[in-house]
């Protein structure tokens, strides 16, 4: 019980720190990796307690790397194209 109130506390900081953190584009896609790692804490939990095949946890990390390879993808061609990650300075529909 503790540790789902742990989980779900740190997944709130999260949201938290995305909305407060929302003026560059390299602080996002870090607290988004910040909230795939609890999301996965709660999912080891999860299936711990209840016996559940590991397999969800391969599909879920390999859905993680992509997910963070993307975003550094989206981050490198943005600094590229416009010389930095503020998001105030990028429009994304020019990316």
């Amino acid at each position: 019980m503790m540790v789902s109130f742990t989980c779900m506390l740190m997944l709130y900081l999260g949201m938290m720190m995305f909305y407060l953190n929302s003026k560059h584009l390299l602080l996002i896609l870090i607290t988004l990796e910040f909230m795939s790692l609890v999301i996965l804490l709660t999912l080891i939990n999860l299936l711990l307690i209840y016996f559940f095949d590991m397999n969800l946890l391969i599909y879920f990390l390999v859905f993680m790397v992509c997910e963070s390879v993307l975003g550094l993808v989206l981050l490198t061609v943005c600094v590229r194209s416009h010389g930095s990650d503020y998001l105030k300075s990028i429009s994304l529909l020019l990316c």
